[in-house]
C-alpha cells in the first residue's frame, strides 16, 4: 500500500526543525527533480530548502547520478526507507522519509553519524562493520584466487573514469595444463600467476579474475611510459615462474594494455582486450597501443605478405643451405629465415602459430637444433608448429634423439627439391588435419558432456518436481558436492579421488532421488509428520532407486552408472551406522554416497518444503555439526566448516556464472 504523507510547507519546516535536534543533515529533496537528474535528463537548480544533492553525494563524492539511493528508491516506490552506509571505519544511518506538499512529492533525509555512544562497545561496532562489509568482500571476491571478481567490474568499475591504465591478460597454455595434468593442476599455475602480478603491482592497483584464465589490471593514474615498463617486468617475470612441484611448468602470459583519461574503463576494455589477442597470437608479449606502431613497422612485409601460402620458417647458420631450400620452396611457400637458434626462437615468439612449419639445421653454433627444441617443447610450441630436421649428420643417435624431441620428419642432404617440397606440404597439411580433428573431437565431446547433463537434469527435475521441492535442489547438490570433493582432494588421499571421480558424481548425484518416483504422492506432499509406517514406505525410495540402475544390464559396466548405484542405495547411511537401508557404518559407505548425504541434508535443511520452513545457513551448518541430522564423516564435517562461507555465494553465483572483480578504488572502501 502507498505511504502518501499530505503536510504543508509550513508542517514541514516544524518538523525539521524537530529532527535537526537529533539529525545533524536534514534536508528536503524535490522528488521530480530527483527523478530527472537520475533518468539523465536536464534538471533545473532546487530550491533554497530543497538542496540539490542527495547523501550520496556527501559520503561518496559521486558525480554520476546515484544507483541505489534510497531518496530515489524512497520517490518511486513512495515508501519510507533506511539504511546503514560505511565509510571507511565510521557507520552513518540514512532515512529518507516520503511525503507530498501540495499534491508534490518529496523526500525529507535524515542523516548522521553512528558515534562510538551509539554501539555498545568497540567490539560491537567492529562486528556491525565486519557484516556489513563482509557480504560485500565475499560476493566480490575469487574463491580460487583470492583476487576480485568479474562481478566487481560490472557493478563498480566498468563505469569508472580515468586517468587509469588497463591491461587484459591471458595465461598462454592453460587449456594444455587442465588437459594434461588435470584442473588441480590449472589452479595451481592460476595462483602462481596471481601471486607473480600481486608482488608487482601498488595496493592501489586493482587485479580482476575476468574470465577463466584472463585477468583484467586496473592502475590508476600510471603515466604511459611506466605503464608500458610495468608490463613487460610481470610478463618476464612470469615467464621465469614455474609451478611448484611441477618444474616442466613454465608460465607465460599474452597482455594487451592501454591508457586513458576520458573515456569509461568499459569502453578502454574493448580495446586492451583486442591488443592481447593481438599478443596472444605471438604468445608471451605484451602489446600496448605506445608499441604498436613499433611493431607495425617491423612486421610491415608480413602483414602484407599473401596470407593463402603457408609460411615457412628456415633455420640453417650456414647461408648456402639456406638459399639452396629457398629457391626450392620460394614458389609454393612464404619463407622467412633465421641464422641461428636464437634468432629462430625470437622468430617463433613474433610470429606464433602463423609459422606453418619449421625447418631445423641439426648442428649450430650457439643454441643448436636441439637446444630449438627443448625450448619449443617447455613452450608448447611443438605441439601447435610441426618441425622437419634436416641436417647432414645422419646417424641413427641423432635421428631417434630429433624424433624423442617432437620432430614430426628428417630429411638428410644432399636434397632432392620434389621430395623437400612435398614432404612439407604432407607435414603441413597433416597437422591441419590433426588440428581440425582434435577440435571436432572435443566439440563432440562438449557436446555430448552438455546433452548428458541435460538429460540427467530433465529426468531427476521431474522426480524434484513430483516430489513438491524446487528444481533447485538438484542443481544446489550438485555444487556442494563438487565443493567438498574439491576440499577433499586438496586435504588427502586417503579415498584415491581422481578429476574423473569428482564430475562423475557431481553428475550421479542428480540421481540420488530418482526412486521416489516409485512412492505415492499422497505420502511424497504431505504436509505434516509422515506415521511409522508412512516413513518405512518413504525409506524405500533408496532400494527402488538402486534397483532401477541396477536393470540397466547394458550400462554396468559404466563408471557413472555405478556410481549413481552407490548414491541411490546408499545416501542415508549414516557414519554412526543409524542410517538406512542396510545400516552401514563408517568407510563402508562408499565416499561418493557420503558427500551427497552430507549435502543434500544441508540443502533441505536450508529450503522450504511442503513440511518444513527453510533454516539459514549459520544454523544449519549448526545443526549438522552437532548431529541433529545424524552422524556424518567427521573429516567431511571438517571440510564443511572450511568451506561454509563460500556456499552461500557459490550457490548464488550459479545463477551468473563468470562473474567476478574488486572494492571501489576511486570512492569506496578499497580491500588491502
Amino acid at each position: 500500500m502507498d505511504q502518501k504523507i499530505s503536510i504543508t510547507k509550513e508542517q514541514v519546516q516544524e518538523e525539521m526543525k524537530c529532527f535537526r535536534r537529533i539529525f545533524p543533515i536534514v534536508r528536503l529533496l524535490d522528488g521530480e527533480k530527483l527523478l530527472r537528474r537520475n533518468d539523465g535528463m536536464e534538471a533545473e537548480p532546487l530550491e533554497t530548502d530543497a538542496p540539490e544533492v542527495c547523501h550520496c553525494y556527501d559520503l561518496w563524492k559521486h558525480s554520476a547520478p546515484c544507483k541505489y539511493c534510497i531518496a530515489l528508491e524512497a520517490v518511486r516506490s513512495r515508501k519510507e526507507k533506511c539504511k546503514l552506509e560505511i565509510m571507511e571505519n565510521d557507520i552513518y544511518q540514512v532515512i529518507a522519509r516520503y511525503l507530498e506538499i501540495d499534491g508534490k512529492p518529496y523526500v525529507m533525509e535524515l542523516v548522521h553519524r553512528l558515534d562510538e555512544d551509539a554501539l555498545t562497545d568497540l567490539e560491537e561496532k567492529q562486528y556491525l562493520i565486519d557484516q556489513l562489509t563482509g557480504y560485500n568482500e565475499k560476493l566480490y571476491r575469487d574463491v580460487l584466487t583470492g583476487v576480485l571478481n568479474r562481478r566487481y567490474y560490472e557493478e563498480k568499475i566498468k563505469n569508472m573514469r580515468g586517468p587509469v591504465g588497463i591491461a587484459m591478460m591471458d595465461l598462454d597454455n592453460f587449456k594444455y595444463y587442465n588437459d594434461s595434468y588435470g584442473h588441480n593442476v590449472g589452479d595451481l599455475a592460476l595462483n602462481s600467476a596471481v601471486k607473480v602480478i600481486l608482488s608487482h603491482i601498488r595496493k592501489t592497483d586493482v587485479l580482476i579474475r575476468y574470465g577463466g584464465d584472463e585477468f583484467l589490471l586496473i592502475l590508476p593514474g600510471i603515466r604511459k611510459d611506466a605503464f608500458d615498463k610495468k608490463l613487460n617486468q610481470i610478463q618476464k617475470q612470469l615467464h621465469q615462474t614455474t609451478v611448484e612441484g611441477y618444474p616442466g611448468i613454465s608460465l607465460s602470459v599474452s597482455i594487451g594494455g592501454v591508457t586513458t583519461v576520458e573515456e569509461t574503463v568499459g569502453t578502454a576494455l574493448e580495446r586492451a582486450d583486442r591488443l592481447m589477442y593481438q599478443a596472444k597470437k605471438h604468445r608471451n608479449q605484451v602489446v600496448t597501443e605506445s608499441s604498436t606502431e613499433g611493431i607495425r613497422q617491423e612486421v610491415g612485409e608480413r602483414l602484407e605478405r599473401d596470407r593463402s601460402r603457408e609460411l615457412v620458417l628456415i633455420v640453417d647458420d650456414a647461408e648456402i643451405n639456406r638459399e639452396i631450400l629457398f629457391e626450392m620452396l620460394k614458389d609454393r611457400f612464404d619463407i622467412i629465415e633465421a641464422s641461428s637458434g636464437e634468432e629462430c626462437l625470437e622468430l617463433l615468439h613474433q610470429y606464433g602459430t602463423e609459422i606453418s612449419i619449421v625447418l631445423l639445421d641439426f648442428i649450430m653454433s650457439g643454441i643448436d637444433g636441439l637446444g630449438v627444441l627443448n625450448v619449443m617443447n617447455k613452450e608448447h610450441l611443438i605441439e601447435d608448429i610441426p618441425v622437419i630436421m634436416i641436417s647432414s649428420e645422419d646417424s641413427a643417435l641423432h635421428i631417434r634423439q630429433a624424433y624423442e624431441m617432437g620432430v614430426s620428419d628428417y630429411i638428410s642432404r644432399p636434397f632432392d627439391t620434389n621430395v623437400v617440397r612435398q614432404r612439407v606440404y604432407n607435414t603441413i597439411k597433416l597437422y591441419a588435419k590433426q588440428r581440425k580433428l582434435i577440435d571436432l573431437v572435443a566439440g563432440q565431446m562438449q557436446e555430448k558432456e552438455k546433452n548428458n547433463q541435460i538429460m540427467v537434469n530433465i529426468l531427476s527435475h521431474i522426480v524434484e518436481c513430483r516430489n513438491g521441492e524446487s528444481g533447485q535442489h538438484v542443481r544446489n547438490i550438485g555444487i556442494l558436492t563438487k565443493l567438498l570433493l574439491k576440499k577433499l582432494m586438496q586435504k588427502t588421499n586417503r579415498y584415491q579421488m581422481t578429476w574423473g571421480d569428482l564430475n562423475r558424481i557431481a553428475l550421479a548425484s542428480a540421481l540420488h532421488d530418482i526412486g521416489k518416483i516409485g512412492i505415492e504422492e499422497a505420502i511424497l506432499n504431505k504436509p505434516g509428520k509422515l506415521t511409522q509406517e508412512e516413513y518405512e514406505e518413504m525409506k524405500k525410495h533408496t532400494v527402488i532407486g538402486w534397483s532401477m540402475l541396477k536393470n540397466l544390464k547394458q550400462y554396468q559396466e559404466e563408471p557413472l552408472v555405478r556410481m549413481a548405484e552407490q548414491i541411490c542405495r546408499w545416501h542415508h547411511e549414516r557414519y554412526d551406522g543409524k542410517g538406512y537401508p542396510d545400516g552401514l557404518k563408517g568407510d563402508e559407505i562408499p565416499i561418493s554416497a557420503q558427500v551427497v548425504s552430507l549435502a543434500d541434508v544441508y540443502d533441505a535443511l536450508t529450503n522450504e518444503r511442503v513440511y518444513k520452513k527453510a533454516i539459514p545457513h549459520e544454523k544449519a551448518i549448526e545443526m549438522i555439526v552437532a548431529g541433529e541430522c545424524g552422524q556424518f564423516n567427521p573429516m567431511l564435517i571438517e571440510y564443511l566448516l572450511e568451506i561454509k562461507e563460500d556456499i552461500p555465494i557459490q550457490l548464488m553465483n550459479a545463477e551468473y556464472r563468470n562473474s567476478w572483480t574488486p572494492l571501489d578504488v576511486w570512492g569506496g572502501v578499497m580491500p588491502s
